[in-house]
């Protein structure tokens, strides 16, 4: 039997990390830097990891996990990495905002939008997408502080609560529906005109890319994969099947997603994952033995799926095996609360580093994904909620 695509190539890539320790519109105006205009323009704090608490946000140094700058900042606020090595993008009551983390300072350069949704990454840029309007605002990161931050180049027909991703050819696929109903996707070419469309997916929530730029979007009745100028729908076992969060890799052709079956649940606690096989247009799950929520999936270095389960594990899924291959123990069990907004532990990957919050005990751990092993233990001053940080 041919080795999984995990196992090739857990030793070569498993050394070498081992070996590695939302929208304005008008006019624009100069943009501000932030409010401290003596601040040092170079990075002050390493590789910068940030949580938000109920009234701000830590930055915390990405070795020692220790709080490098406390920023207050009242309301429930979300967190996203920019796309470059220094920025964190903060979704706030007014709309996105730009954290330069690497020196601990919120910005004051915006892009305002009521009710800021999803921030994607893909391909070098950054996609907005503003709920309240449906706009969406594309830019490169790596211009963040260079100049004003740049006004929506895209508005679909109705707000609804989506998503947007730019691929390498300009193309972008984007969700489509309103306030009762988001019934699919539409792709636009790079002049913004329709391409494709399919309105079979009830439900429409989040996204992936995968190996070859495949995007997967998902649905209550399974999923819409866009590869190579067509779209595919993968229908689910379960006459409500719903996948809403999922976590892609520029290595694997398989995202990972969640699963629920239960349309009536108040709160479902699923413990089967799915998996996404975009050359395939297939679909299969994983049952963990324990459930999980929104916050707890991720992607490693090597293309493993990442779970970290409410019985304080962290899964690591061979997606081409379809199995559980290691459990790693991290934090102890927890139960996910009822409303979403509320800390429950979450995950964020950089390289071959997986940093997980512990709310229960206010502390947030590095976890070396090659060893198992934790490497560093933070303790925070507040009960942490989302995580995030910038990319290396």
């Amino acid at each position: 039997m041919a080795k999984s695509l995990f196992t090739r190539r857990r030793t070569v890539v498993g050394t070498a990390v081992a070996a590695l320790a939302l929208t304005a519109c008008g006019a624009e105006q100069p943009a501000p830097r932030d409010n401290n205009a003596a601040a040092p323009a170079q990075a002050t704090i390493a590789e910068p990891v940030t949580v938000t608490y109920d009234g701000g946000i830590y930055v915390l140094d990405g070795k020692t996990l220790q709080v490098a700058k406390d920023i207050p900042l009242p309301g429930f606020n979300r967190l996203n990495a920019a796309g470059d090595d220094r920025h964190v993008m903060v979704s706030t009551s007014t709309g996105f905002r730009v954290l330069d983390a690497a020196r601990g300072v919120l910005m004051d350069n915006e892009v305002k939008a009521p009710k800021p949704g999803h921030v994607v990454r893909h391909h070098g840029k950054t996609v907005l997408f503003a709920d309240g309007t449906g706009e969406v605002t594309v830019f490169d990161p790596k211009t963040i502080g260079d100049g004003p931050l740049p006004a929506p180049q895209y508005k679909t027909p109705e707000p609804h609560h989506g998503v947007a991703v730019e691929l390498a050819n300009g193309e972008l696929v984007t969700t489509i529906g309103n306030e009762d109903a988001r019934p699919g996707i539409m792709v636009l070419d790079k002049d913004r005109k329709e391409i494709a469309r399919n309105e079979q997916c009830p439900g429409v929530h989040g996204e992936a890319a995968a190996k070859g730029e495949a995007v997967v979007i998902g649905c209550e009745t399974g999923a819409l994969i866009y590869r190579n100028g067509t779209i595919t729908k993968v229908t689910s076992p379960d006459p409500y099947g719903r996948i809403g969060n999922q976590a892609g890799s520029d290595v694997s052709p398989i995202t990972l997603g969640d699963y629920k079956v239960d349309e009536a649940a108040e709160l479902e606690r699923p413990t089967r994952v799915s998996l996404i096989d975009t050359e395939q247009a297939t679909l299969r799950h994983v049952e963990l033995g324990t459930s999980y929520t929104f916050r707890s999936l991720a992607r490693g270095p090597q293309g493993e799926a990442l779970v970290l389960g409410t019985d304080g594990q962290l899964h690591v899924i061979d997606p081409v095996a379809g199995s559980v291959v290691r459990k790693i123990p991290v934090t102890g069990s927890w139960q996910e609360p009822l409303e979403w907004q509320q800390p429950r532990p979450a995950i964020f990957v950089r390289g071959g580093t997986a940093y997980v919050s512990d709310p229960n005990k206010k502390e947030i751990h590095a976890v070396d994904l090659a060893s198992g092993s934790k490497t560093a233990t933070g303790a925070l001053p507040g009960v942490p909620n989302e995580v995030s940080g910038v990319l290396g």
